[in-house]
């Protein structure tokens, strides 16, 4: 790795910390503020996440009514999970225009891959992570795992709903999630390779909508 390449990374890093920083400011305020509101008008709150659900699709999830996910914003169990996923972000190494990390993955026949694996020819490849956190109301509550088989089952209750594309999970390690900072949910799009589009943090910064809109500028 040259120095031009390293000093890219450094910036890279010093940027993710910086972010850090100013996401754990907004979620507190943001949790504080919430809570106040509450107090005063529910109805305005119930408004405002409404809105902020839109772009994650959660909104518009027919499973899903807002009692369901909209109050387990405002618990502790938020707090907690989002300040552990912030912390993780900071070890993170893919960025757009960088190289995509191969993390290693395993497949639900227990084989170990990697994630450029997946890749063919110059196709795009689109990565959605996902990973347990805070549960809401109306839907599965899985304990943390404790070994990658209690993580296949868990991925299994995924694949009965039959999705359009490979399912794997990460080792106990977490180095995927770690390499691609996607706790607890993140897209990217990789491309020959490298990162071409990495997603916000979610839930607010999870858009299907912009990786459509992404990759039909690809075409």
């Amino acid at each position: 790795m040259g120095l031009r390449e390293k000093s890219w990374l450094v910036l890279q890093h010093l940027g993710v910390c910086l972010r850090a920083a100013g996401m754990l400011c907004f979620l507190l305020t943001l949790n504080v503020t919430l809570r106040v509101l509450h107090l005063i008008s529910p109805a305005i709150v119930r408004k405002l996440q409404l809105k902020m659900g839109e772009k994650s699709t959660m909104t518009y999830n027919p499973r899903f009514r807002y009692e369901d996910w909209g109050p387990t914003f405002l618990t502790a169990a938020f707090i907690k999970e989002a300040v552990t996923n912030i912390c993780r972000s900071i070890r993170q190494k893919a960025f757009v225009g960088g190289v995509a990390p191969d993390s290693p993955v395993i497949t639900m026949e227990t084989e170990r891959t990697s994630i450029l694996s997946f890749m063919k020819g110059g196709r795009p490849l689109v990565l959605s992570f996902g990973s347990y956190g805070w549960a809401f109301s109306n839907n599965y509550d899985i304990n943390q795992h404790q070994s990658l088989e209690e993580r296949l089952s868990a991925a299994r209750i995924l694949v009965q709903s039959d999705p359009l594309c490979p399912v794997v999970v990460d080792e106990m390690s977490n180095a995927a999630a770690i390499h691609y900072g996607s706790h607890p949910e993140r897209l990217y799009v990789l491309q020959a390779g490298k990162v071409v589009y990495k997603g916000g943090i979610g839930p607010w910064g999870y858009s299907p909508q912009e990786v459509r809109s992404f990759l039909e500028k690809l075409q």
